[in-house]
């Protein structure tokens, strides 16, 4: 039998970042243990698979209470999990201390995922975040101290205020830690964030696009002159250290998704949960489950993911692959977009193979748009 991945949202902030529209919330510290309840039992209701990686993000997992991965764990623990199981806690400075550390360590976490964003203090205020460079350092330390070999690292670039030199100044203090894995993303000002009112009323001053793309070039050039091998258009990792969890997305493999707002791709439909935290546990107290929406993929849907997905990892996709899949050629379905990038040398077309050239890259989401048939 296929092992699935889990992906478990906490969300709960100490305070919410300005560019944040992720399901999250802050002041709701009273419906942390209630929620943990809740969310124990759906984890209890995971299909019976095999457990390849779990992830838990949020929200800030760290900002929860102890009593709360006290009543988690207890679920986690009866799991069928796998030997190499990889087990990423997302978790920001700030919220970190040694005995959170230590229980996690106990309930199997064997990779963090830290948020920096910014090595300047003042883009770290501006952003919103609840920490400085120092507390990060701090964090990055302790999780070293209580044995965790496997860390990630969040940085941001595209930032309002930010320059080339801050860029790189970032990159300098994070590689100088020598983490495991460094995720590079472009800052993207989405709808419903106080960072889009700012930007509606003209009050957010982003880098232009040619400094973003410089920035970019920038990052790849660094990280990749560090032993950083970039693997998807973000992200960049030691040899074999890449996010086994994050390559079961691009690779339109099946995951579940436990906890408020989360999403499921199972057995050829999509689910997703109610995202409001009060609701998401009278739903499991009532129901036993949040299941808010159901969507069977169409073969369409999944060719359309599988190629869009796909082509944001660094070796894309295999043509056989997309064949035993959809049991159609590739060529008779994107023959004439992929003839037309590969004249353009944005695509690459090479031993089975299909992925996106440097230059392709950049311009990533012009590219991937095309797929959608």
């Amino acid at each position: 039998m296929k092992g699935i991945a889990l992906y478990i949202h906490v969300p709960f902030c100490k305070q919410k970042c300005l560019y944040c529209d992720f399901p999250s919330f802050s002041g709701k510290e009273e419906l942390m243990a209630e929620y943990a309840e809740a969310l124990s039992k759906e984890i209890e209701n995971v299909p019976k698979r095999k457990i390849n990686t779990i992830f838990i993000g949020g929200g800030t997992p760290t900002y929860l209470c102890l009593e709360g991965w006290k009543i988690i764990k207890s679920s986690i623990d009866k799991l069928c999990k796998s030997d190499d199981l990889e087990f990423t806690i997302e978790a920001n400075p700030g919220t970190l201390d040694k005995e959170k550390l230590i229980f996690f360590k106990e309930m199997g976490v064997n990779r963090i995922s830290m948020g920096l964003q910014a090595s300047q203090d003042s883009l770290l205020k501006s952003l919103g975040r609840i920490h400085n460079l120092e507390q990060f350092k701090e964090s990055f330390k302790m999780a070293r101290e209580c044995g965790f070999d496997n860390i990630n690292v969040d940085i941001m670039f595209g930032l309002p205020g930010q320059s080339l030199e801050d860029l790189k100044e970032t990159l300098e203090k994070v590689i100088a830690l020598k983490p495991e894995h460094i995720s590079c993303y472009s800052l993207i000002v989405e709808e419903g964030t106080p960072f889009y009112k700012l930007y509606e009323e003209e009050r957010l001053s982003l880098p232009d696009e040619d400094l973003e793309r410089e920035m970019y070039k920038s990052a790849v050039d660094t990280l990749q002159g560090e032993g950083y091998l970039q693997y998807e258009i973000s992200n960049f990792s030691k040899v074999g250290r890449e996010c086994k969890h994050n390559i079961v997305y691009w690779s339109l493999e099946e995951y579940i998704g436990c906890g408020s707002g989360a999403h499921s791709y199972f057995e050829g439909k999509r689910y997703s949960n109610e995202q409001q935290i009060v609701n998401y546990i009278e739903r499991l107290k009532r129901m036993n489950s949040a299941v808010v929406e159901e969507y069977v993929n169409t073969s369409k849907d999944d060719m359309e993911e599988f190629m869009f997905m796909g082509l944001r990892k660094v070796e894309g996709i295999s043509e056989e692959e997309f064949f035993s899949r959809f049991k159609v050629n590739i060529n008779s379905v994107y023959g004439k977009v992929i003839d037309k990038y590969v004249k353009q040398e944005l695509c690459i077309r090479s031993n089975g193979r299909i992925f996106l050239s440097s230059r392709g890259i950049e311009i990533s989401n012009t590219i991937m748009a095309d797929f959608i048939i």
